[in-house]
Protein backbone atom coordinates (compact mmCIF):
# COMPACT_ATOMS: atom_id res chain seq x y z
CA UNK A 1 0.00 0.00 0.00
CA UNK A 2 1.26 3.37 -0.78
CA UNK A 3 2.61 5.56 1.76
CA UNK A 4 0.39 8.23 2.25
CA UNK A 5 1.55 12.29 1.67
CA UNK A 6 0.38 14.30 4.97
CA UNK A 7 2.57 17.13 3.79
CA UNK A 8 0.22 20.35 3.46
CA UNK A 9 -0.05 21.80 0.36
CA UNK A 10 2.49 24.30 0.72
CA UNK A 11 4.84 22.03 1.25
CA UNK A 12 4.08 20.25 -2.07
CA UNK A 13 4.04 23.18 -3.74
CA UNK A 14 7.96 24.30 -2.42
CA UNK A 15 9.13 20.61 -3.19
CA UNK A 16 8.05 20.62 -6.58
CA UNK A 17 9.40 24.15 -7.30
CA UNK A 18 12.80 23.42 -5.49
CA UNK A 19 13.14 20.27 -8.05
CA UNK A 20 13.34 22.70 -10.51
CA UNK A 21 15.77 24.55 -9.37
CA UNK A 22 18.80 22.73 -10.91
CA UNK A 23 22.09 24.27 -10.16
CA UNK A 24 21.00 27.40 -8.75
CA UNK A 25 22.01 28.80 -5.59
CA UNK A 26 18.81 29.27 -3.26
CA UNK A 27 19.71 32.70 -2.75
CA UNK A 28 18.86 33.68 -6.38
CA UNK A 29 16.09 31.43 -6.94
CA UNK A 30 13.74 32.74 -4.32
CA UNK A 31 13.61 35.71 -6.55
CA UNK A 32 12.70 33.79 -9.15
CA UNK A 33 10.13 31.98 -7.58
CA UNK A 34 8.67 34.77 -5.52
CA UNK A 35 8.24 37.11 -8.19
CA UNK A 36 5.98 34.21 -10.18
CA UNK A 37 3.64 34.16 -7.52
CA UNK A 38 3.81 37.66 -6.81
CA UNK A 39 2.52 37.99 -10.76
CA UNK A 40 -0.29 35.14 -10.12
CA UNK A 41 -1.21 36.94 -7.31
CA UNK A 42 -2.15 40.31 -8.69
CA UNK A 43 -3.50 38.57 -11.87
CA UNK A 44 -6.03 36.82 -9.49
CA UNK A 45 -7.08 39.59 -7.84
CA UNK A 46 -7.22 41.86 -11.16
CA UNK A 47 -9.15 39.04 -12.45
CA UNK A 48 -11.98 38.96 -10.08
CA UNK A 49 -12.38 42.44 -10.39
CA UNK A 50 -11.89 42.51 -14.31
CA UNK A 51 -15.34 39.61 -14.64
CA UNK A 52 -17.18 41.55 -12.22
CA UNK A 53 -16.84 44.95 -14.64
CA UNK A 54 -17.23 43.06 -17.53
CA UNK A 55 -20.40 41.83 -16.06
CA UNK A 56 -21.81 45.31 -15.58
CA UNK A 57 -23.39 47.19 -18.54
CA UNK A 58 -21.51 50.92 -17.79
CA UNK A 59 -18.20 49.79 -16.65
CA UNK A 60 -15.33 49.26 -18.79
CA UNK A 61 -13.29 46.55 -17.42
CA UNK A 62 -9.80 47.73 -18.98
CA UNK A 63 -10.08 51.27 -16.79
CA UNK A 64 -7.24 51.40 -14.68
CA UNK A 65 -9.00 53.89 -12.52
CA UNK A 66 -11.28 51.42 -11.76
CA UNK A 67 -8.65 49.31 -10.29
CA UNK A 68 -7.36 52.26 -8.21
CA UNK A 69 -10.33 52.69 -6.67
CA UNK A 70 -10.67 49.06 -5.82
CA UNK A 71 -6.98 49.47 -4.42
CA UNK A 72 -6.31 46.48 -7.06
CA UNK A 73 -2.89 46.47 -8.65
CA UNK A 74 -3.66 47.03 -12.62
CA UNK A 75 -2.22 44.08 -14.88
CA UNK A 76 -1.61 44.97 -18.07
CA UNK A 77 -2.19 42.63 -20.93
CA UNK A 78 1.15 41.60 -21.35
CA UNK A 79 1.20 41.01 -17.64
CA UNK A 80 -1.75 38.74 -17.46
CA UNK A 81 -1.23 35.12 -16.18
CA UNK A 82 -3.01 33.61 -19.33
CA UNK A 83 -0.62 35.79 -21.09
CA UNK A 84 2.32 34.05 -19.30
CA UNK A 85 1.08 30.91 -19.34
CA UNK A 86 0.54 30.24 -23.00
CA UNK A 87 4.41 31.51 -23.61
CA UNK A 88 5.59 28.99 -21.00
CA UNK A 89 7.03 26.64 -23.43
CA UNK A 90 8.86 29.08 -25.58
CA UNK A 91 12.18 30.19 -25.66
CA UNK A 92 11.63 33.14 -25.06
CA UNK A 93 10.19 33.06 -21.82
CA UNK A 94 12.42 34.66 -19.32
CA UNK A 95 12.35 38.17 -21.81
CA UNK A 96 8.41 37.77 -21.46
CA UNK A 97 8.44 37.92 -18.37
CA UNK A 98 11.41 40.77 -17.44
CA UNK A 99 8.53 42.62 -19.97
CA UNK A 100 5.96 41.75 -18.01
CA UNK A 101 7.66 42.48 -14.47
CA UNK A 102 8.33 45.91 -16.19
CA UNK A 103 5.14 46.67 -17.52
CA UNK A 104 3.33 46.18 -13.59
CA UNK A 105 5.89 48.34 -12.35
CA UNK A 106 5.41 51.49 -14.92
CA UNK A 107 1.53 50.31 -14.36
CA UNK A 108 1.72 50.54 -10.43
CA UNK A 109 4.03 53.41 -9.03
CA UNK A 110 4.17 51.75 -5.26
CA UNK A 111 6.07 48.93 -7.20
CA UNK A 112 8.56 51.04 -8.84
CA UNK A 113 11.63 49.41 -8.44
CA UNK A 114 10.66 46.58 -6.88
CA UNK A 115 10.04 43.55 -9.17
CA UNK A 116 12.49 40.96 -10.22
CA UNK A 117 13.47 41.31 -13.45
CA UNK A 118 16.11 38.13 -13.45
CA UNK A 119 13.99 35.30 -15.84
CA UNK A 120 16.18 36.87 -18.94
CA UNK A 121 19.58 35.27 -17.56
CA UNK A 122 21.56 33.04 -19.38
CA UNK A 123 22.04 30.62 -15.95
CA UNK A 124 17.95 29.68 -15.57
CA UNK A 125 17.16 27.40 -17.51
CA UNK A 126 14.20 28.18 -19.39
CA UNK A 127 12.43 24.53 -19.71
CA UNK A 128 12.37 24.35 -16.15
CA UNK A 129 10.91 28.11 -15.70
CA UNK A 130 8.26 27.03 -18.42
CA UNK A 131 7.88 23.92 -15.89
CA UNK A 132 7.46 26.56 -12.81
CA UNK A 133 4.90 28.22 -14.38
CA UNK A 134 2.97 25.15 -15.46
CA UNK A 135 3.03 24.36 -11.75
CA UNK A 136 2.01 27.88 -10.20
CA UNK A 137 -0.65 27.75 -12.98
CA UNK A 138 -2.26 24.71 -11.66
CA UNK A 139 -1.94 25.67 -8.16
CA UNK A 140 -5.55 26.81 -8.05
CA UNK A 141 -7.10 23.51 -9.35
CA UNK A 142 -5.58 21.90 -6.20
CA UNK A 143 -6.39 23.72 -3.52
CA UNK A 144 -9.46 23.01 -2.75
CA UNK A 145 -12.35 25.11 -0.73
CA UNK A 146 -10.12 28.24 -0.74
CA UNK A 147 -9.97 31.98 -1.39
CA UNK A 148 -6.86 31.75 -4.76
CA UNK A 149 -5.64 35.12 -3.52
CA UNK A 150 -5.47 34.08 0.59
CA UNK A 151 -3.63 30.97 -0.68
CA UNK A 152 -0.85 32.59 -2.61
CA UNK A 153 -0.41 34.91 0.57
CA UNK A 154 -0.07 31.98 2.47
CA UNK A 155 2.28 30.28 0.07
CA UNK A 156 4.76 33.50 -0.53
CA UNK A 157 5.20 33.52 3.41
CA UNK A 158 5.68 29.60 3.80
CA UNK A 159 8.04 30.03 0.62
CA UNK A 160 9.94 33.04 2.79
CA UNK A 161 10.90 31.03 5.40
CA UNK A 162 11.84 27.75 3.37
CA UNK A 163 14.24 29.91 1.52
CA UNK A 164 15.55 31.38 4.69
CA UNK A 165 15.90 27.62 5.51
CA UNK A 166 17.79 27.05 2.73
CA UNK A 167 20.51 29.98 2.97
CA UNK A 168 20.86 29.31 6.58
CA UNK A 169 22.66 32.21 8.36
CA UNK A 170 22.18 34.77 5.27
CA UNK A 171 18.03 33.82 5.24
CA UNK A 172 17.83 35.10 8.92
CA UNK A 173 18.91 38.63 7.23
CA UNK A 174 15.72 38.80 6.12
CA UNK A 175 13.13 36.41 8.02
CA UNK A 176 12.40 36.06 11.76
CA UNK A 177 10.96 32.32 12.31
CA UNK A 178 6.99 32.60 12.21
CA UNK A 179 6.65 31.40 16.08
CA UNK A 180 8.67 34.37 17.47
CA UNK A 181 6.83 36.69 15.36
CA UNK A 182 3.85 35.13 16.45
CA UNK A 183 4.38 35.43 20.39
CA UNK A 184 5.51 38.99 20.20
CA UNK A 185 2.46 40.17 18.07
CA UNK A 186 -0.29 37.78 20.89
CA UNK A 187 1.51 39.81 23.61
CA UNK A 188 1.28 43.79 22.95
CA UNK A 189 -1.78 42.83 20.86
CA UNK A 190 -1.41 45.77 18.08
CA UNK A 191 -4.97 46.38 17.67
CA UNK A 192 -5.40 50.16 16.30
CA UNK A 193 -3.08 52.62 16.13
CA UNK A 194 0.64 52.69 14.23
CA UNK A 195 2.94 50.11 13.99
CA UNK A 196 6.73 50.49 13.68
CA UNK A 197 9.65 48.09 12.51
CA UNK A 198 13.11 49.87 11.93
CA UNK A 199 15.01 46.90 10.92
CA UNK A 200 11.83 45.74 8.82
CA UNK A 201 13.29 42.61 6.80
CA UNK A 202 10.34 40.77 4.89
CA UNK A 203 7.50 42.55 6.46
CA UNK A 204 6.65 39.55 8.99
CA UNK A 205 6.08 41.55 11.73
CA UNK A 206 3.57 43.56 9.27
CA UNK A 207 1.77 40.25 8.06
CA UNK A 208 1.63 39.20 11.80
CA UNK A 209 -0.38 42.51 13.03
CA UNK A 210 -2.66 42.49 10.10
CA UNK A 211 -3.51 39.20 11.04
CA UNK A 212 -4.14 39.18 14.53
CA UNK A 213 -6.15 42.46 13.60
CA UNK A 214 -8.30 40.10 11.60
CA UNK A 215 -8.44 37.34 13.68
CA UNK A 216 -10.04 39.44 16.17
CA UNK A 217 -12.22 41.16 14.01
CA UNK A 218 -10.55 44.47 13.61
CA UNK A 219 -10.52 46.51 10.51
CA UNK A 220 -6.79 46.43 8.79
CA UNK A 221 -7.41 49.93 8.21
CA UNK A 222 -7.21 50.74 11.78
CA UNK A 223 -3.27 50.31 11.75
CA UNK A 224 -0.38 51.91 9.69
CA UNK A 225 2.94 50.19 9.23
CA UNK A 226 5.95 52.10 9.63
CA UNK A 227 9.05 50.21 8.51
CA UNK A 228 13.20 50.99 7.58
CA UNK A 229 15.38 48.45 5.60
CA UNK A 230 19.00 48.78 4.81
CA UNK A 231 19.28 45.93 2.23
CA UNK A 232 17.46 46.77 -0.97
CA UNK A 233 17.00 42.70 -2.26
CA UNK A 234 15.01 42.15 1.10
CA UNK A 235 13.11 45.24 0.97
CA UNK A 236 11.64 44.52 -2.28
CA UNK A 237 10.74 41.15 -0.76
CA UNK A 238 8.78 42.83 1.77
CA UNK A 239 7.01 45.44 -0.20
CA UNK A 240 5.85 42.06 -2.37
CA UNK A 241 4.92 40.30 0.49
CA UNK A 242 3.27 43.46 1.66
CA UNK A 243 1.14 43.55 -1.06
CA UNK A 244 -0.01 40.49 -1.19
CA UNK A 245 -1.51 40.87 1.88
CA UNK A 246 -3.12 44.05 0.75
CA UNK A 247 -1.29 46.40 3.08
CA UNK A 248 -0.32 49.47 2.40
CA UNK A 249 3.30 50.20 2.54
CA UNK A 250 3.85 53.56 1.56
CA UNK A 251 5.70 53.77 4.67
CA UNK A 252 8.11 51.16 4.45
CA UNK A 253 11.41 52.43 3.25
CA UNK A 254 14.69 51.98 2.26
CA UNK A 255 17.83 53.58 2.09
CA UNK A 256 21.30 52.38 2.29
CA UNK A 257 22.68 53.99 5.68
CA UNK A 258 20.09 52.63 7.66
CA UNK A 259 18.01 53.02 10.88
CA UNK A 260 20.72 54.49 13.01
CA UNK A 261 22.39 57.15 10.34
CA UNK A 262 19.45 58.13 8.05
CA UNK A 263 16.10 57.87 10.00
CA UNK A 264 13.30 57.69 7.89
CA UNK A 265 10.89 58.65 10.14
CA UNK A 266 12.25 61.33 12.40
CA UNK A 267 8.64 62.46 13.93
CA UNK A 268 7.26 58.97 14.44
CA UNK A 269 5.91 58.01 17.63
CA UNK A 270 4.37 55.07 17.39
CA UNK A 271 1.89 52.88 19.60
CA UNK A 272 3.81 49.49 18.56
CA UNK A 273 7.37 48.29 18.02
CA UNK A 274 8.01 45.57 16.63
CA UNK A 275 11.74 44.47 15.73
CA UNK A 276 14.46 41.51 15.59
CA UNK A 277 17.46 44.00 14.65
CA UNK A 278 20.93 42.15 13.63
CA UNK A 279 22.74 40.87 16.71
CA UNK A 280 25.64 42.50 18.26
CA UNK A 281 25.96 44.71 15.21
CA UNK A 282 29.88 45.86 15.22
CA UNK A 283 30.56 49.74 13.61
CA UNK A 284 27.19 50.72 13.36
CA UNK A 285 27.84 54.72 13.59
CA UNK A 286 28.50 56.12 17.53
CA UNK A 287 31.66 57.77 16.27
CA UNK A 288 29.25 59.86 13.97
CA UNK A 289 26.08 59.89 16.32
CA UNK A 290 27.91 60.36 19.79
CA UNK A 291 25.58 63.44 21.15
CA UNK A 292 22.80 61.76 19.26
CA UNK A 293 19.38 62.99 21.26
CA UNK A 294 18.21 59.30 20.92
CA UNK A 295 20.63 58.19 23.72
CA UNK A 296 18.83 59.33 27.10
CA UNK A 297 19.78 56.61 28.91
CA UNK A 298 23.31 56.21 27.89
CA UNK A 299 25.55 56.17 24.58
CA UNK A 300 25.61 52.73 23.31
CA UNK A 301 29.37 51.24 22.59
CA UNK A 302 30.74 51.03 18.53
CA UNK A 303 31.22 47.48 18.89
CA UNK A 304 27.78 46.39 20.04
CA UNK A 305 24.24 48.30 18.52
CA UNK A 306 21.94 46.49 20.87
CA UNK A 307 21.31 49.41 23.12
CA UNK A 308 21.61 51.43 20.16
CA UNK A 309 18.73 49.54 18.33
CA UNK A 310 16.38 49.29 21.71
CA UNK A 311 16.98 53.26 22.27
CA UNK A 312 15.99 54.13 18.80
CA UNK A 313 13.06 52.07 19.26
CA UNK A 314 12.22 54.32 22.83
CA UNK A 315 12.90 57.16 21.18
CA UNK A 316 9.86 56.50 18.52
CA UNK A 317 7.54 54.88 21.22
CA UNK A 318 4.43 56.88 22.15
CA UNK A 319 3.64 58.03 25.62
CA UNK A 320 1.01 54.81 25.49
CA UNK A 321 2.95 53.16 23.27
CA UNK A 322 4.58 49.25 23.92
CA UNK A 323 7.14 47.75 22.34
CA UNK A 324 8.46 44.60 21.48
CA UNK A 325 12.65 43.36 20.39
CA UNK A 326 14.51 40.15 20.10
CA UNK A 327 18.02 40.84 21.54
CA UNK A 328 20.83 38.31 22.06
CA UNK A 329 20.94 36.84 25.68
CA UNK A 330 24.32 39.11 26.38
CA UNK A 331 21.84 42.53 26.63
CA UNK A 332 20.20 40.85 29.68
CA UNK A 333 23.85 40.27 31.61
CA UNK A 334 26.51 42.52 29.81
CA UNK A 335 28.25 45.26 31.89
CA UNK A 336 31.04 46.07 29.23
CA UNK A 337 31.71 49.39 27.38
CA UNK A 338 28.63 51.22 29.85
CA UNK A 339 26.02 48.39 28.68
CA UNK A 340 25.25 47.59 32.53
CA UNK A 341 24.89 51.06 33.22
CA UNK A 342 22.13 51.80 30.00
CA UNK A 343 20.39 48.65 31.51
CA UNK A 344 20.28 49.98 34.69
CA UNK A 345 18.65 53.07 33.82
CA UNK A 346 16.23 51.77 31.62
CA UNK A 347 15.15 49.12 34.63
CA UNK A 348 15.03 52.51 37.20
CA UNK A 349 13.48 54.48 34.75
CA UNK A 350 10.59 51.57 35.27
CA UNK A 351 10.61 50.72 31.27
CA UNK A 352 11.63 47.18 31.31
CA UNK A 353 8.22 45.41 31.36
CA UNK A 354 8.48 41.66 30.48
CA UNK A 355 11.87 39.45 29.39
CA UNK A 356 11.35 36.04 27.99
CA UNK A 357 14.31 33.87 27.97
CA UNK A 358 13.68 31.93 24.55
CA UNK A 359 15.31 28.41 23.64
CA UNK A 360 17.94 28.16 21.39
CA UNK A 361 17.67 26.77 17.53
CA UNK A 362 14.86 29.02 16.88
CA UNK A 363 16.68 30.91 14.21
CA UNK A 364 18.04 30.29 10.93
CA UNK A 365 21.19 32.92 11.07
CA UNK A 366 22.74 32.36 14.37
CA UNK A 367 23.25 29.60 17.50
CA UNK A 368 23.60 32.84 20.12
CA UNK A 369 20.73 32.66 22.40
CA UNK A 370 18.34 35.30 22.42
CA UNK A 371 15.31 36.70 24.43
CA UNK A 372 12.50 38.68 24.11
CA UNK A 373 12.35 42.45 25.78
CA UNK A 374 9.25 43.97 26.61
CA UNK A 375 9.19 48.14 27.16
CA UNK A 376 6.11 49.79 27.75
CA UNK A 377 6.04 53.83 29.22
CA UNK A 378 3.22 53.01 31.03
CA UNK A 379 3.27 50.49 33.75
CA UNK A 380 0.08 50.95 35.18
CA UNK A 381 -0.60 48.33 36.99
CA UNK A 382 2.70 46.73 37.77
CA UNK A 383 4.88 49.60 38.55
CA UNK A 384 8.47 48.90 39.96
CA UNK A 385 8.19 45.34 39.20
CA UNK A 386 9.03 43.32 35.94
CA UNK A 387 8.00 39.74 34.60
CA UNK A 388 10.92 37.10 33.93
CA UNK A 389 9.80 34.35 31.72
CA UNK A 390 11.90 31.15 31.27
CA UNK A 391 10.80 29.83 28.36
CA UNK A 392 14.58 27.93 27.02
CA UNK A 393 13.06 24.14 27.95
CA UNK A 394 9.81 24.62 25.38
CA UNK A 395 9.28 24.53 22.27
CA UNK A 396 10.29 20.66 19.85
CA UNK A 397 12.92 19.73 16.98
CA UNK A 398 11.32 20.34 13.78
CA UNK A 399 14.33 19.12 12.14
CA UNK A 400 17.69 17.70 13.15
CA UNK A 401 19.18 21.31 13.30
CA UNK A 402 16.06 23.56 14.29
CA UNK A 403 13.82 24.18 16.97
CA UNK A 404 10.37 25.31 16.97
CA UNK A 405 7.63 26.76 19.23
CA UNK A 406 4.51 24.71 19.78
CA UNK A 407 0.48 26.68 19.95
CA UNK A 408 0.22 25.53 23.54
CA UNK A 409 3.91 27.21 24.26
CA UNK A 410 3.24 30.40 22.73
CA UNK A 411 -0.34 30.32 24.42
CA UNK A 412 1.26 29.73 27.82
CA UNK A 413 4.16 32.61 27.46
CA UNK A 414 1.02 35.20 26.31
CA UNK A 415 -1.60 33.82 28.87
CA UNK A 416 0.93 34.55 31.36
CA UNK A 417 2.17 37.22 30.67
CA UNK A 418 -1.81 38.68 29.93
CA UNK A 419 -3.17 37.48 33.20
CA UNK A 420 -0.03 38.89 35.38
CA UNK A 421 -0.52 42.53 33.31
CA UNK A 422 -4.43 42.10 34.76
CA UNK A 423 -3.83 40.95 38.15
CA UNK A 424 -6.18 37.83 37.43
CA UNK A 425 -5.35 34.45 37.60
CA UNK A 426 -1.49 34.87 37.73
CA UNK A 427 0.89 33.39 40.40
CA UNK A 428 4.75 32.77 40.15
CA UNK A 429 5.89 29.22 38.91
CA UNK A 430 9.00 27.67 40.07
CA UNK A 431 11.32 27.33 36.88
CA UNK A 432 9.09 29.26 34.49
CA UNK A 433 8.08 32.71 35.95
CA UNK A 434 8.65 35.16 38.74
CA UNK A 435 7.16 38.70 39.13
CA UNK A 436 10.29 40.02 40.58
CA UNK A 437 10.03 44.25 42.29
CA UNK A 438 12.66 46.62 42.13
CA UNK A 439 14.64 45.44 45.15
CA UNK A 440 15.30 41.98 43.82
CA UNK A 441 16.54 43.10 40.76
CA UNK A 442 18.83 45.45 42.55
CA UNK A 443 20.14 42.58 44.38
CA UNK A 444 21.31 40.77 41.14
CA UNK A 445 22.96 44.14 40.29
CA UNK A 446 20.44 44.78 37.42
CA UNK A 447 21.30 41.66 35.61
CA UNK A 448 17.89 40.45 34.00
CA UNK A 449 18.56 36.91 32.94
CA UNK A 450 15.04 35.33 33.88
CA UNK A 451 17.16 31.71 34.99
CA UNK A 452 18.20 34.26 38.33
CA UNK A 453 14.49 34.92 39.37
CA UNK A 454 12.44 32.28 38.29
CA UNK A 455 14.84 29.50 40.11
CA UNK A 456 14.94 25.57 39.44
CA UNK A 457 11.93 23.77 38.57
CA UNK A 458 11.28 21.09 41.62
CA UNK A 459 11.89 18.18 40.63
CA UNK A 460 8.75 15.65 40.02
CA UNK A 461 8.61 12.90 43.09
CA UNK A 462 7.97 9.71 42.01
CA UNK A 463 6.92 7.80 45.22
CA UNK A 464 9.56 4.98 45.29
CA UNK A 465 11.54 5.61 48.69
CA UNK A 466 15.46 6.08 48.69
CA UNK A 467 16.10 2.75 49.79
CA UNK A 468 14.27 0.96 47.09
CA UNK A 469 16.16 3.09 44.33
CA UNK A 470 19.35 2.63 45.81
CA UNK A 471 18.87 -1.29 46.82
CA UNK A 472 17.98 -1.41 42.68
CA UNK A 473 20.63 0.82 41.31
CA UNK A 474 23.28 -1.23 43.65
CA UNK A 475 22.11 -4.49 42.39
CA UNK A 476 22.61 -2.94 38.54
CA UNK A 477 25.48 -1.45 39.34
CA UNK A 478 26.76 -5.32 40.95
CA UNK A 479 25.82 -7.02 37.41
CA UNK A 480 27.69 -4.55 34.97
CA UNK A 481 31.04 -4.76 37.07
CA UNK A 482 30.44 -8.77 37.16
CA UNK A 483 29.60 -8.48 32.97
CA UNK A 484 32.77 -6.57 33.21
CA UNK A 485 35.14 -9.11 34.34
CA UNK A 486 33.37 -11.45 32.13
CA UNK A 487 34.25 -9.76 29.41
CA UNK A 488 37.89 -8.53 30.45
CA UNK A 489 38.35 -12.42 30.56
CA UNK A 490 37.21 -12.93 26.80
CA UNK A 491 39.41 -10.34 25.31
CA UNK A 492 43.08 -12.14 27.90
CA UNK A 493 41.93 -15.29 26.20
CA UNK A 494 41.27 -14.15 22.65
CA UNK A 495 44.50 -12.38 22.56
CA UNK A 496 46.42 -15.11 23.76
CA UNK A 497 45.27 -17.55 20.96
CA UNK A 498 47.08 -14.84 18.77
CA UNK A 499 50.59 -14.98 21.30
CA UNK A 500 49.90 -11.46 22.73
CA UNK A 501 49.45 -11.25 26.89
CA UNK A 502 48.56 -8.31 28.87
Amino acid sequence: MAKKDNSSFEQKLFKAADKLRKNIDAAEYKHVVLGLVFLKYISESFNELYYKLEAEEWSDPEDRDEYIAENVFFVPKLARWEHIRDQAKLSTIGQTLDEAMEVVEKENKELKNVLPQVYGKANLDKTSLGELIDLISNTELKAENENSKDLFGRVYEYFLGEFANAEGKKGGQFYTPKAIVKLMVEMIEPYKGRVYDPASGSGGMFVMSEKFVTEHRGSIKDITVYGQESNQTTWKLSKMNLAIRNINSKFVVWNTEGSFLKDAHPDLKADYILANPPFNQKEWGVDILQEDGRWKYGTPPNGNANFAWMQHMLYHLSPKGVMATVLSNGSLSSNTSGEGEIRKNLVEGDLVECIVALPKQLFYNTGIPACLWFLRREKNSHSKEILFIDATEMGFMKDRVHRDLAPEDIAKIKDTYRNWRKGENYQNEKGFCKSATLQEIQKHSHVLTPGRYVGIPDEEDDGIPFADKMAALTTTLKQQIDKEAELNQEIEKQLSKIGFAL
